[in-house]
């Protein structure tokens, strides 16, 4: 490895490293920089599996017995070492995940072909909270989501915070942007795709009911905490779809109910896939 020992905390190349803790700033430079952040080594493990290329690393010593076989096939690329006081200096935080690695953005993926390869759809609406977006990722990891479409507004998967406690989902499950509801709304049709909006309406079905009957092509979709979908979404959307609540709770966290509807859609899958197996066994159609 090429390994450097952090001797000046301004140096220039130690640039991608500063000023973490600045949510507004990193949203900005990050992106434009062409750069994320993966913390820990699992996720910067789970980065390099996913073809992911380094631009350099920022760690303690005692952690590079376990990164070294990580970085086997990246020999040139820079790895800061220095003391845990240095390291809260330099990023604004006790670095108590021993690495960061500050990692080439993916280019963007085009929602349109993620569409066409997927059947089953996480679509989240203006999601203003990292950790929020993190754990979404997590569950469509878990339950077996093929994909997350993103409107404009929505936070980004690659912010730190959101790759951190989806433990490097958003770095294995696809996902996109879209564009405007005016475009959103016809191009999720248009592909094949039942849009299901989880809301509080008087017309809303119970989730229960719904998985029993799920089409071919499925996009689930959430709002912004708080708010929830708006009425474009709503409009956009072919059915709504609501979690029954009890002792006076309306609303479940954006995350949670975003994991309970993928389990009950795999559930619901499952089931008819059995039910159709069973049938082919019969020797009757399916």
């Amino acid at each position: 490895m090429k390994l450097i020992h952090i001797d000046d905390l301004a140096a220039p190349e130690l640039a991608d490293f500063t000023q973490l803790t600045d949510v507004a700033l990193r949203r900005v430079r990050e992106p434009e920089e062409g750069l994320y952040l993966a913390e820990s080594p699992k996720v910067i493990e789970r980065a390099l599996r996913a073809g992911h290329r380094p631009r350099a690393l920022l760690m303690v010593a005692e952690w590079l017995p376990r990164i070294e076989p990580a970085l086997a096939d990246f020999p040139d690329v820079p790895v800061y070492i220095g003391l845990p006081d240095q390291l809260e200096q330099l990023t604004g935080f006790n670095m108590h995940r021993g690495a960061i690695a500050s990692m080439h953005r993916p280019a963007p993926l085009d929602p349109e072909e993620l569409l066409r390869s997927a059947r089953r759809v996480v679509v989240l609406e203006d999601l203003a909270d990292h950790t929020n977006v993190g754990a979404v990722f997590r569950s469509a990891a878990a339950l077996g989501a093929d994909a997350v479409l993103l409107t404009p507004g929505c936070a980004d998967p690659l912010y730190r915070r959101a790759v951190r406690v989806s433990m490097g989902a958003v770095l294995q499950v696809p996902w996109a942007r879209l564009p405007d509801w005016r475009e959103a709304g016809p191009m999720i049709r248009d592909a094949g795709y039942e849009l299901t909006a989880f809301a509080l309406r008087d017309d809303a079905e119970d989730l229960a009911d719904y998985v029993e009957d799920l089409p071919e092509r499925l996009a689930i979709m959430f709002g912004t905490e708080g708010p929830g979908l708006s009425r474009r979404a709503l409009a956009a959307a072919t059915r709504t779809v609501l979690i029954p609540m009890e002792h006076g709770v309306d609303s479940l966290n954006v995350a949670t109910a975003a994991a309970l509807a993928m389990w009950a859609v795999r559930t619901g899958d499952q089931r008819g896939s059995g039910a159709t197996a069973r049938a082919l066994s019969a020797g009757v159609p399916g």
